[in-house]
Parts: C-alpha cells; structure tokens; sequence
C-alpha cells in the first residue's frame, strides 16, 4: 500500500477494527445462539389502497390539510403498508412524515402545496451544507423509514417564503422540499416538483434510492435539483431538472465529523438526464465530501446550458478522504458560461470550523474517465490545475472528446494521465497544458509553471471527538 492511502485510512481502520472487536466480545457472551432468535419472516402485508378524501382532506387549495393527510399516511402505515391516494386537487400542507411500507400516489391533476408558515414544519436533526444541525424538515420527508415511495404524475409545490438560508434571528435550517434520512428503499418517479432558494430533494445516509422520470424545477438561488449526501446504491434515469445551483449535486459531509463518521457516497448511476444549470454547475461532484464519494457512472446525459460548470469536481485542503472511480461517457454539453470540466482539489468551498488535520486532510483524487464528450462552444474544455503535489490527481482519462472551445486542456500534479482522440476546434493557444504530468498521449504539450504547494491543516492540541 502507498503512503498515501497508509494515510487516508489509518485512523478509520483503528476505529473499525475496535467496533469490530467490541461487537465480537458482545456476541461471544451471549447465552442463545443468534439463529434462535431470528424472527420468523412475517407474512405479506395486505393491498391496501387509502383515499384521503376519507380522511377529511378536500382538495380546495385554502383549508390546511395537513392532518387529514397524515392521518391517511399513518393508517396505512398500522395496517401493514399499501398506497395513499391524492386525487385531483390542490392540497395545502405543513410538513408530513413518509411512513415505512407506503407509497404515495399523486394523480395527474393532483397538487401538494407547501405552506407559507414555518410553524406548520416539525424541527429535527438536518443536514446542512455538510454539518448535522437543528432544522426544520422538508414539505414531505421521512426519517429511520424502509419501502418507500412518491409516484404518480401530480405535483409538489414548496412554498418560497418557508426558504432561503438560516439567519442570526432564525438559525434553524429552512425545509427542503422533499427530504429523506436514514432510510432504505426509497422510489421517486414520474412526480414534478417546484420550489426556490433551497433544495428540492436531499437524501442523507440513505440505501438503495430509485429517482425515475422526474421534472425539477429550482432555479433561483441556493435551488439544488437533488443533493445526494452520504448514500448508496442510487439510480437517477430520465429526469430532467433546471436548477438555481447545482443540478445534481453528490456529498458526503463536511470537517472532522463527518470525516469520523465515515458515511461515503458510493455505487450511484446517473443515466438519459436532461440539465440546465443557472446558477453554478450541473454536475457537482464534492465540496462537502469528508467522507469520501466513489463509484460514479454518468452517462447519456445532456447538457442544455449551465451558468459556470458541466461537470464540477472539488474538494479542498482539510475536507480529506477522496473522490474516485468517476465514469462519465456519451455526454452533449452547450451553452458553458465558464467551462466543461473543472477539477479543484485544494481550494473550493469553505473550510470548516474542524478541518481534516495533517496530509489526512488533503483529499485524494482519483479514477476519472471521460470518454464520447461532445462540447459546443466551452469556454474551457478541461481546468485542472488545483491540485497538490502531496496527493496528485491519480488516474484521468480523456478519450474521444469533440466540438468547439475557446480554450483547451490544462492539468497539473498529475500522474498515469491518458489522452487519446480529442478533437476539438475554435480554441486559441495550446490544445494541452501540463505542469508536473506524466502518462500518454501527451506529446507535443506546452509546459507550464506547477502551482505552489499548499500548506495542510495543523493539527490541533486535542484531537477531534464527536459532539
């Protein structure tokens, strides 16, 4: 093994092996063997269909609704599992809770509205730029639930004067649209939704995420599509989202707590989605990212405009652990503001109040594949410049990449570097940039100054506890 991933795992392999430990101690002094103790497997739950016109609820667009829906949700939650049903009209609603075993239908002409007033959405624990913190919980969200889902072809409406970010006289997060944590099966498909300055849906510490044929719309400021945060297993087909900030974002949490809790995203497949950026990037890969995201396949997706970024991958000095294992293939990008491809592993994002010490700190970059890239009129095909000599960028990939630019590829501490079949116009100055890269397909390159070596986080007297 390399020093540096004798680094990056050190510490999360000591607190592994003694949960490991402690848990083996534990079972060894049980009395009953575990096979006596698993349950017999329970029986089928029934096909139960809830209509919530049964509840109360009337679709007029006025009357709060919330209860009415809710108590449809937990009926069919108690009675094994099955379907809620919102007919056609306009429900006004406070927050609800997505029980396990049940599947929320939406019909065609059917609409949930959020509502305007912050005391109609409960307060639990939230993920917030990376951080865990008290904060209001979405328009629709779940918590510790399994075999769940949101179909049909209605739609859900935040309301904008529940958004925005926490302020020195409301510091509690604002609701997110739809939001779920700790759950596992969760299956979004054919719904549309709407919503403004927060993000429209955000699961976090999930397993096992099926977001099918969805419309987002997002796209005023801070408005995220979806923000996968430390979750595995996730399919995003055929959706099509115009976003504020990032289309898709993919994180994993931010500083040493996150870092400690060491909740990776990882196995996520972004396949036929359509994306319109206009605010930042429409694919962020990063920022928050402490406990590492792998395993990335995006393919046939399409570009239709982005306000800086197609494809945005960062990290920053003290965020530590890695980003790997990207794939992207068979992607149209147009109408870039800034460029195609941005990779920054020192310097994007805010640092946190308790970064990532030491050369555990600097994150580690590698795997990247991009391959059948059509470009039209990029400002920038490929920056990667941002990146320390200490981890260098291991493994990038750029293969079969057409099109128009203004200007071309620059990398920097870079190694086992392949370019093969890019054959783009239009660019001024050198097609290829290179400052300390090694690899193929690099003949004819313009040398360049190699940054300045970043300094790594101190580490600190005491070292990090959660808390």
């Amino acid at each position: 093994m390399t020093h540096e991933g004798q680094q990056g795992i050190g510490r999360r392999s000591f607190l592994k092996s003694a949960v490991q430990a402690s848990l083996a101690a534990s079972l060894s002094a049980r009395a009953i063997p575990l096979a006596a103790e698993k349950p017999a497997k329970p029986a089928a739950p029934p096909s139960l269909q809830l209509n919530v016109r049964d509840f109360g609820a009337t679709g007029d667009g006025s009357a709060l609704e919330t209860a009415s829906l809710q108590q449809a949700l937990d009926r069919c939650n108690v009675l094994g599992g099955g379907e809620v049903l919102i007919p056609a009209g306009r429900y006004l609603t406070g927050g609800l809770s997505l029980r396990s075993r049940v599947t929320l239908r939406l019909d065609k002409d059917a609409t949930l509205l959020g509502s305007p007033d912050l005391a109609h959405y409960q307060v639990a624990q939230v993920r917030w730029e990376g951080k865990w913190i008290p904060g209001y919980t979405a328009l629709v969200h779940a918590l510790d639930a399994h075999s769940i889902a949101i179909v049909g072809e209605g739609k859900i409406e935040g309301n904008e004067a529940v958004a925005g970010r926490p302020t020195k006289d409301n510091p509690l997060r604002r609701p997110a649209l739809l939001e779920f944590i700790n759950c596992d099966g969760v299956h979004l498909e054919g719904i549309s939704t709407s919503y403004a300055h927060m993000w429209s849906i955000h699961p976090t510490c999930c397993d096992n995420l099926v977001f099918r044929n969805l419309t987002i719309r997002s796209t005023k400021t801070n408005g995220d599509g979806i923000d996968i945060d430390s979750c595995r297993h996730v399919l995003i087909d055929s959706c099509d989202i115009a976003s504020g900030d990032d289309c898709i974002s993919l994180k994993s949490g931010r500083g040493e707590e996150a870092y400690t809790m060491n909740r990776p995203t990882e196995d996520v497949r972004i396949t036929n989605c359509t994306l319109e950026g206009r605010g930042f990037a429409c694919l962020g890969i990063g920022t928050e990212s402490s406990a590492g995201i792998r395993d990335v396949v995006i393919e046939h997706c399409h570009v239709t405009s982005v306000y800086k970024y197609a494809i945005y991958i960062k990290s920053r000095i003290g965020r530590g652990a890695f980003i790997e294992n990207l794939t992207v293939r068979d992607m149209d990008a147009a109408r870039m503001r800034m460029g195609f491809l941005r990779i920054d592993q020192t310097n994007a994002g805010i640092q946190d109040a308790d970064p990532v010490p030491g050369l555990e700190g600097l994150p580690l970059f590698r795997n990247f594949r991009f391959e059948n890239i059509r470009v039209q009129d990029a400002p920038v095909l490929v920056e990667a410049v941002n990146t320390d000599s200490g981890k260098m960028l291991d493994g990038l990939v750029l293969q079969g990449i057409s099109g128009t630019c203004t200007k071309g590829i620059s990398i920097a501490n870079a190694r086992n570097v392949a370019i093969k079949n890019v054959s783009v116009t239009g660019y001024t100055g050198p097609l290829l940039s290179l400052a300390n890269v090694t690899g193929h397909g690099l003949e004819g390159a313009t040398q360049i100054p190699a940054p300045a070596k970043h300094p790594l986080v101190e580490v600190p007297p005491s070292p990090y506890k959660l808390h």
